[in-house]
């Protein structure tokens, strides 16, 4: 594949070109979805393409082939060219990629004990349904329930014209499920799931097992039928590790990626140095993670072929630094962190997160919940936005209403909402656990890129003051 890989750099530096850069993507994926006992769904697809990336004269132009013979790798180097040619008479911001350290490491992996491609699909819907029958053993005047299950798994080969050559091979499982129980016009659902890069042994453990799956997710909804609507108002919280992560990345992180930051969009534009949040606030954005002690996603390299690096962003409240590629790095004389990321070889590397996450503290849980007293414990996360402007409206899967740091009732509808900047000056303590996962589902969206793989979480956050559920 380098070989093929090569005729893009040659041809490139035939045409002129400043800087070439080419790459390989052969991606399986397979989704199974369920509703009830019933298999509904089931999607087999393999995405096999070839990207090249060129620079010329300050400007970049991007194409790619989905046939893999020189003739198309040629005629995508010269597409690239012709775009980044007609690009270079008008950009107003221009583009290089600057001086790099050029790598060769060959064939990656990541070391599981089952990987999916070595399972059939009849295994892998035995275990969605395992997961219904789970739910539907413990939960409570259920009405649907819905389960998925989703995996992507193969191959990436990148090389330039400075001597870089790198594969990896990447990986990412999915198990999921959302039950909705009905009581007269309450319609509430409870939902669990897990994924990272990590084998289908992860499936295997007592905590994320099917069955454990099924049963919480059945419990939950079972329970929200019995709950309360959060209290509208600001209210002490103890925010959830899943839920901590979503700010981290939604809230936080996208304002942190330096072409925002180049354009202006971003409101963290030149305040490096200044003091956000609370020193109980860090942020780090990692791409390898220890895969033996967390489930996030692991990303060795990106899509230029710069190894990833473990980014803090935020450290002890103050804004540290931001998340760059090759050219955003060049442009503000900033650091390489190793996030320049596509989706696949359809389109070209952007400036993306790796696993975002709140970095924990020196609580445990214990203390965290008698430190908050009396106030909401926010669990999960159910959807909800971030806006550019660092303001967010997120919806927890489910909370419970703390009175003398012990649990007195469950809540639904619990929504939080604010600025993440008020957030971060808000925190009050985090506990000693870090907590990451990965999702095949969801993942994240950016410039018509979706779903991006990424990584997110952290430790539980104590929050002096957040909006629930709007103003009274």
């Amino acid at each position: 594949m380098f070989d093929l890989l090569q005729r893009a750099i040659r041809k490139g530096e035939k045409l002129g070109v400043g800087f070439v850069e080419a790459r390989y993507d052969d991606f399986s994926i397979r989704e199974i979805q369920t509703e009830m006992e019933e298999v509904r769904d089931v999607k087999t697809m393999r995405r096999v393409g070839i990207g090249v990336n060129v620079y010329y004269k300050g400007a970049s132009g991007y194409s790619f082939a989905t046939k893999l013979s020189k003739k198309a790798v040629e005629e995508a180097t010269e597409r690239a060219f012709n775009i980044a040619k007609a690009s270079s008479m008008t950009a107003k911001i221009k583009r290089d990629p600057g001086q790099a350290k050029s790598y060769e490491e060959k064939g990656l992996k990541l070391a599981v004990k089952k990987h999916p491609q070595d399972f059939s699909l009849s295994f892998k819907k035995d275990m969605a349904l395992r997961t219904v029958k789970a739910a539907k053993e413990h939960g409570k005047n259920v009405s649907s329930i819905t389960c998925r299950y989703g995996e992507l798994s193969g191959e990436k080969y990148f090389t330039n014209s400075e001597g870089t050559q790198i594969s990896w091979s990447p990986l990412v499982v999915d198990l999921r499920i959302q039950v909705v129980s009905k009581l007269g016009d309450l319609l509430v659902d409870g939902r669990d799931g897990m994924g990272g890069s990590c084998g289908l042994e992860l499936f295997e453990t007592s905590e994320y097992s099917p069955e454990k799956i099924g049963e919480n997710a059945g419990k939950w909804a079972a329970e929200k039928l019995e709950a309360k609507p959060a209290p509208p108002g600001k209210h002490r919280a103890l925010c959830e590790n899943r839920l901590v992560g979503v700010l981290a990345h939604e809230s936080f992180g996208h304002l942190t990626e330096s072409d925002f930051v180049v354009s202006g969009m971003s409101p963290l534009a030149g305040k490096i140095g200044q003091q956000l949040g609370s020193e109980h606030a860090t942020i780090i954005d990692e791409g390898t993670p220890d895969m033996g002690r967390y489930y996030g996603f692991w990303l060795p390299f990106d899509d230029e072929g710069m190894k990833t690096t473990k980014a803090t962003v935020v450290e002890r409240g103050k804004l540290v630094g931001y998340l760059n590629s090759r050219d955003t790095a060049t442009a503000m004389k900033g650091v390489l962190t190793g996030n320049a990321r596509a989706v696949n070889c359809n389109f070209p590397p952007i400036v993306r997160m790796k696993n975002t996450y709140f970095s924990p503290g020196d609580l445990t849980l214990g203390e965290a919940m008698e430190l908050l007293d009396t106030g909401i414990y926010a669990i999960g996360t159910a959807g909800g936005q971030a806006n550019m402007d660092g303001t967010f409206m997120f919806k927890a899967s489910r909370g419970y209403y703390i009175e003398k740091g012990e649990r007195k009732h469950p809540l639904r509808e619990v929504t939080l909402t604010g600025s993440i900047l008020d957030f971060l000056k808000n925190i009050e303590g985090a506990t000693k656990e870090l907590f990451l996962l990965s999702s095949y589902f969801g993942g994240c969206g950016k410039g018509e890129q979706y779903p991006l793989p990424v990584g997110f979480g952290g430790p539980h956050l104590l929050v002096r003051e957040v909006q629930f559920g709007g103003e009274k």
